[in-house]
């Protein structure tokens, strides 16, 4: 017989999960991503524990590109030390953590080099779409999976990207971030009549969305 005890569940997926399961848990939470400040405080600390010398300005440019997640901002810590031990910038101020994360390709909005390769494709590829997750995924050599849970989830929550019924789309924000003008509304809703050949059907390319 067992003790009484607590049982904590967590996951990212909680639409894969029954409802008489989830329904069991008394006390459902949703956590958010954390604030900057929030992040600069974890930044601070890792930079303690780590043993490092860091400004406040410093440790809040690592936390505005961290994506909103500890894990990110404890990892892109440890990277701008290893560039700043080379160049023996001590303490690590906002200049040397910008020139340690521009040469990780870690922008100021925290996008890396896939992310801008993801919009990009959009952009020089599809007119900015609708475009099917299968296509993107075989524009780009990568698996579905890969877009979906690791690309995807961070440029939606920013609103770079947007899912529709005919697949994903380049928001404006996407554009702006690429230094490029969107397209006018009307042009995109002419573009996407012209790609259903008139019948009302959705363009084959697109049911994989």
């Amino acid at each position: 017989e067992l003790p009484p005890f607590t049982l904590i569940g967590a996951t990212t997926r909680t639409g894969l999960i029954t409802n008489p399961l989830r329904e069991r848990f008394g006390i459902p939470l949703r956590l958010d991503f954390y604030d900057v400040d929030e992040l600069e405080r974890i930044v601070r600390r890792g930079a303690r524990v780590l043993g490092m010398a860091i400004e406040d300005d410093g440790a809040r440019e690592i936390a505005r590109r961290a994506r909103g997640t500890p894990r990110v901002a404890a990892r892109l810590l440890r990277r701008v030390r290893d560039f700043t031990s080379v160049s023996g910038a001590s303490p690590i101020d906002a200049a040397a953590a910008d020139a340690a994360l521009n040469r990780l390709e870690v922008d100021e909005s925290g996008l890396d080099a896939m992310d801008r390769r993801y919009l990009r494709c959009f952009a020089d590829h599809y007119g900015g779409g609708p475009v099917g997750v299968e296509t993107l995924a075989a524009a780009l050599s990568e698996q579905r999976d890969a877009l979906e849970e690791v690309i995807e989830p961070y440029l939606l929550q920013q609103g770079f990207i947007q899912r529709t019924p005919r697949g994903r789309m380049l928001a404006e924000r996407g554009w702006r971030h690429l230094d490029l003008e969107p397209p006018p509304a009307d042009g995109m809703q002419l573009g996407l009549l012209d790609a259903a050949s008139g019948n009302g059907e959705a363009p084959e390319e697109y049911d994989d969305a």
